[in-house]
């Protein structure tokens, strides 16, 4: 069957829910409480042992053809605006997401504060903390990274949501 990837996350939702439905519904009948004097027949359970773990391992052995299968999907399929694979632009996005941050808070700095640590009564000597960089040229980067960073989350989107890959689930 064809899918994309957005495609495939869902079916994976699907599953992994499927699976933690199983394993619930398992785990709440596969033991069970009867009161003394009770017939234990009469509360117990339906419970089949053998198929529980033959549905648990059909549904595991699907996660992990589609798991492999997105994995190969990302590591050889390009996103052509960069020239890199989309397992590369999962590790480039979180860093420019992590140097958009630190230029945020670069260029929201005033170029002299009044440093407030360690004052005591005694104490007349004020000290300041100047930035040592330029404001401007950290403003301009940071826009010019925040561009880059909505720009590579679209490309990837975009890839997600057409480039499609045989799945045999």
């Amino acid at each position: 069957m064809k899918m994309t990837s957005a495609q495939a996350a869902k079916l994976l939702r699907q599953l992994n829910d499927e699976l933690r439905t199983l394993q619930y519904r398992e785990e709440n009948t596969k033991s069970f409480l009867a009161a003394l004097g009770e017939d234990p027949e009469s509360v117990r359970p339906d419970y089949d042992y053998a198929a529980s773990q033959t549905q648990q391992n059909e549904v595991e052995a699907k996660i992990r053809r589609l798991k492999h299968t997105l994995n190969v999907f990302n590591a050889t399929t390009v996103i052509p605006e960069y020239g890199i694979t989309i397992d590369e632009m999962l590790v480039y996005l979180p860093q420019l997401s992590r140097r958009a941050g630190r230029l945020s808070m670069m260029k929201d700095a005033l170029p002299k504060v009044r440093e407030s640590a360690g004052y005591s009564r005694g104490n007349t000597v004020i000290d300041y903390r100047y930035a040592n960089y330029d404001i401007e040229q950290v403003n301009k980067d940071y826009l010019t990274v925040s561009e880059e960073l909505a720009k590579a989350q679209t490309a990837l989107d975009y890839i997600n949501n057409t480039a499609e890959m045989d799945i045999d689930v």
